[in-house]
């Protein structure tokens, strides 16, 4: 990885709110910035942990409501 150069002089970015940024690439070297890569992890991992929570709610729902029908 140390031998590739980047050639495109713009490089897109993304923040928090999901709005694409570009930025001109200069002569210096880009650095990546660790607490934005974690809080990019952490909010798939709320929004799986939201997916899921929901997924499961649905499911006991239905079973709820199946229950009732057939108790009546």
């Amino acid at each position: 990885m140390s031998g590739e150069h980047i050639t495109n002089d713009t490089v897109e970015t993304q923040n928090l709110e999901g709005e694409l940024h570009s930025l001109k690439n200069s002569s210096r070297k880009q650095r990546v910035d660790i607490n934005i890569l974690l809080n990019n992890v952490r909010i798939a991992q709320k929004k799986e942990k939201m997916e899921s929570t929901i997924f499961f709610g649905l499911i006991a729902a239905v079973i709820v409501i199946t229950g009732l029908i057939i108790s009546v």
